[in-house]
């Protein structure tokens, strides 16, 4: 069967495989599939990247249910779908949906991530992969900027490429020039139903609040994502204040301008 994309499609994605290295030849790369919108689209994006390629890497695709709804991920369907596109699907199941959802020493959000992320590591390592693609877009890291300025006063975002020295294992976000919008138009391409999310919280989190809230400020102002976008890339123009001095550094200047004023006064 021909796999395809539109050639603006597979530009952008050849675009950030090459700006940001995520691919060499021999890599084994493991995809993190949900089933949702995004991570499909990444699915089908890399398969049909790895059908025209100029060098020779592996894929294969991994689900992982949470135990988030009472109602079990659909392996069957991802599997076929998986199948279907030539590579190797993995999957597993850990009831932990109850940690994820109780608790207040960490978000939900944060908590599903980072059982998410080691299960995937754990999955890549067992079956020789020495690279995991998530589906992040420009969207999510142009929100998680923001978030991370907002909510914890940090002006940070993921990075489209990142080494894992612990593990040795890579992570590639390919996606990472697309737009939300881009994945959603680009769905009619592929053969496939995504599914819905089976998080309880979905549409409900601080991530959505900070969606929401760009989205009204660029419908009032067209300007307002890409500027985030230029503000989140090095080398834009950064003009912060002098970090916070502790007591230990403001003592002895507190003693020097007193000294300084008893000088001026004698």
């Amino acid at each position: 069967m021909r796999r395809s994309l539109p050639k603006d499609y597979i530009r952008k994605l050849w675009r950030a495989i090459v700006e940001f290295d995520m691919l060499r030849p021999g890599d084994k790369v493991l995809i993190g599939l949900s089933g949702g919108k995004d991570s499909s689209f990444l699915t089908y994006a890399l398969a049909c990247a790895r059908d025209s390629r100029p060098f020779d890497f592996e894929l294969g695709a991994a689900t992982l249910d949470l135990g988030l709804s009472e109602e079990p991920v659909d392996f069957v369907s991802l599997q076929s779908f998986v199948q279907s596109l030539e590579m190797p699907f993995y999957s597993d199941r850990v009831d932990a949906g109850e940690f994820i959802l109780s608790g207040n020493d960490k978000s939900p959000c944060a908590k599903c991530a980072h059982l998410r992320r080691g299960a995937l590591v754990s999955m890549a390592k067992a079956h020789g992969y020495n690279k995991i693609a998530y589906a992040h877009h420009l969207d999510d890291a142009v929100e998680t900027f923001l978030m991370s300025t907002l909510y914890s006063g940090q002006m940070t975002t993921f990075q489209p490429t990142t080494f894992l020295d612990k593990n040795d294992i890579t992570v590639i976000r390919p996606l990472c020039y697309f737009r939300e919008r881009e994945i959603v138009y680009g769905q009619r391409h592929i053969p496939f139903t995504p599914h819905k999310s089976p998080c309880p919280l979905d549409k409900h989190t601080i991530r959505q609040k900070v969606k929401d809230l760009i989205r009204d400020l660029d419908l009032e102002n067209g300007c307002v994502f890409d500027n985030l976008t230029a503000a989140m890339r090095n080398g834009s123009p950064l003009e912060q204040w002098p970090r916070k001095l502790t007591r230990a550094e403001l003592k002895p200047r507190y003693i020097n301008l007193m000294n300084s004023n008893t000088t001026e006064e004698n």
